[in-house]
């Protein structure tokens, strides 16, 4: 009779771990899975603010190329108000070919010289011309 309590105690002790053990399985996949969401939620917020300062940083980078430009035209225009007047529009303007003055053309060369480096656009080159041309 021993013998049987003793086996019925060992099936007690077996059955009593494989319950402790399944329960544990479960317990730790549920924490393994909360544990992975957080991490991946955690990445997705990293993931938002690099792209956010990576934004910023690219925003940052075209104000200083407008600014580098701006400075540019500036000093371009400033360079050619600068520029000493043609020999031939300080002399005495003489009529050329088609009733422009070498002044006149003068001017549509440095018009045309503007306009081709940006300093004016096309609204700008045209009203400055047909003023030179006087029509």
């Amino acid at each position: 009779m021993r013998r049987r309590g003793l086996a019925r105690g060992v099936m007690r002790t077996a059955a009593t771990t494989a319950v402790v053990v399944g329960t544990a399985k479960v317990v730790g996949g549920a924490m393994d899975s909360h544990s992975a969401n957080k991490q991946a939620a955690q990445q997705a917020e990293v993931d938002a603010q690099q792209a956010g300062y990576d934004a910023q940083a690219q925003v940052q980078q075209q104000q200083i190329e407008m600014q580098q430009m701006q400075a540019e035209m500036a000093r371009m225009q400033a360079q050619q108000a600068q520029a000493p007047a043609p020999a031939a529009a300080v002399a005495a303007p003489a009529p050329a070919s088609g009733g422009l003055s070498n002044e006149d053309l003068s001017k549509l060369k440095q018009l045309a010289d503007m306009h081709s480096a940006g300093v004016l656009n096309d609204a700008e080159f045209d009203a400055a011309k047909q003023k030179i041309l006087g029509s």
